[in-house]
């Protein structure tokens, strides 16, 4: 098991991000206008990790990559049964 800092884990989403944004060859400005996300904001987002989830999700949306951000808390972990019933129940 890797430990990281909750600082690196949302760094490392962020220049996740980034580079999908460039494999596809989207400036910040355009997507900015693609998702309805300022431009600050995804400038924000790519250097320092800091963004809403409402905004993350509309960069996703634009970029089409909504895959990634629906998988999470997907897979979750069961210790034991009663927690598989009590998530069923939840």
């Amino acid at each position: 098991m890797i430990f990281e800092t909750t600082d690196e884990i949302i760094m490392d989403v962020a220049i996740r991000f980034k580079k999908i944004r460039k494999v596809k060859k989207i400036s910040q400005q355009e997507l900015a206008l693609m998702s309805n996300v300022s431009y600050g904001t995804i400038k924000r987002f790519e250097r320092s990790g800091e963004i809403s989830l409402h905004s993350l999700t509309k960069l996703c949306v634009a970029l089409d990559c909504v895959n990634e951000i629906k998988s999470l808390f997907k897979n979750i972990s069961f210790n034991d049964i009663d927690e598989v019933i009590k998530y069923g129940k939840a």
